[in-house]
């Protein structure tokens, strides 16, 4: 009986040690301990599985594949938004014996420079993570000034890494094109900083918005207010730089940038105005702000990019065929939209009679099959003829 009570004791204080840990550490388990050999964690970025973006779309599709698929899966979240925090968490996820690692966006470029040498036999994805991302992290901005010295593959290891970046343009003209169609002619564009991925979308944007004017007949009637916020999260400045667009007219802001769409909510709420969301249906989160507020949202699929990459190692063995590439995601059907990697939330868009389901499907149609060319390049704004007010540097 004594030496019962002892074992009991002795189980007792493993399991408070193993919880205490895992508190300490910001980790999240989920009730299911999964049969399979591999073990699934994901990494959030400075934000958490609640931010209604990157990281809690990353975090809802990592978690509905292992239970469903009965494979074991956590979250953990770093404790300071710092290349040294993020690299602590998946020291901490491999110490615990993961093996499969998630992670979103270009925060994690010096973590991968870092990690994915320490730990070979460890299975890396990463979501919207660019060859310059994962160079400029190592090299600095020498980079920037000559970006053709440089070879990607020096700077992780490609044996275990898989990236994962998405044609912002093509969601970006999705959004614009059928605001204009749907009846908005005043548009404004807010980036959160001009770094290539908001710059892509808000380039998009704007040959949309170009084409559906054009087809319409309303170019002279059409305009946009474009700018750029220098951060990626709202601040009362940039919420009254929304007000003046709002109060002298714009009727519908793409706001593309983290947090940043705060300000433009805040102000959209006063004076009833629209807003498109980005990168996931932010249509709940926005509307919080004014029912009925989010018009759309410019969508990456980062649902179909987990489910194919868990897939890939897992399942069908294709592992090795992704593994090293930094794939470029965009349409892979122009029928079937489930499949595409970017889009619209056909839910949640306010579609009327001009412009419907069916239509939306038969645009993404003649973009695949590339009757509709969007230019995806940075290097200049495109060549439209709506009338564009680009504000100079930024608001902050």
């Amino acid at each position: 009986m004594k030496r019962m009570r002892k074992i009991l004791a002795a189980l007792l204080i493993c399991v408070m040690t193993v919880s205490i840990t895992a508190c300490r550490n910001g980790s999240v388990e989920t009730e299911n301990t999964g049969s399979s050999e591999y073990r699934v964690c994901m990494i959030t970025d400075a934000g958490d599985i609640t931010d209604q973006s990157f990281n809690q779309t990353t975090y809802e599709a990592c978690r509905a594949y292992c239970e469903e698929h009965d494979i074991d899966f956590t979250y953990k979240k770093p404790d300071g938004d710092t290349d040294y925090a993020r690299i602590a968490m998946v020291d901490v996820a491999v110490a615990e014996g993961y093996n499969v690692l998630v992670m979103p966006g270009y925060v994690f470029a010096a973590t991968l420079n870092e990690v994915t040498f320490k730990y070979p036999d460890i299975k890396f994805i990463s979501l919207d993570m660019s060859a310059g991302d994962i160079i400029a992290a190592a090299v600095g901005n020498d980079y920037y000034a000559n970006p053709d010295a440089y070879k990607v593959e020096d700077y992780y290891n490609t044996k275990n890494t898989y990236c994962a970046i998405y044609q912002e343009a093509v969601p970006g003209y999705l959004a614009g094109y059928t605001a204009v169609q749907l009846g908005y002619h005043k548009l404004g564009f807010l980036g959160g900083q001009a770094v290539p991925a908001v710059m892509r979308f808000g380039y998009g944007y704007l040959q949309g918005i170009n084409d559906a004017a054009k087809e319409l007949g309303v170019t002279k009637d059409v305009s946009v207010q474009y700018a750029y916020g220098g951060q990626f999260y709202g601040s009362t400045e940039i919420t009254a730089a929304m007000d003046t667009w709002y109060n002298n007219g714009t009727e519908i802001v793409f706001a593309c940038g983290g947090g940043i769409f705060t300000s433009a909510a805040e102000a959209a709420a006063k004076t009833g105005g629209k807003m498109i969301g980005v990168d996931s249906d932010q249509s709940v989160t926005i509307d919080a702000y004014g029912e009925g507020m989010t018009v759309t949202s410019a969508m990456k699929s980062l649902t179909a990019t987990v489910n194919t990459m868990l897939d890939s190692i897992i399942y069908d063995g294709t592992w090795k065929e992704h593994v090293g590439n930094i794939e470029n995601l965009g349409l892979v059907s122009g029928t079937d939209m489930e499949l595409n990697y970017v889009g619209l939330p056909e839910e949640s868009t306010q579609w009327n009679d001009s412009f419907g389901v069916e239509d939306y499907h038969e645009l993404v149609n003649h973009i695949f099959s590339g009757e509709i060319k969007i230019n995806s390049s940075i290097d200049q704004m495109p060549k439209l003829e709506i009338e564009v007010h680009e504000r100079q540097g930024t608001i902050m």
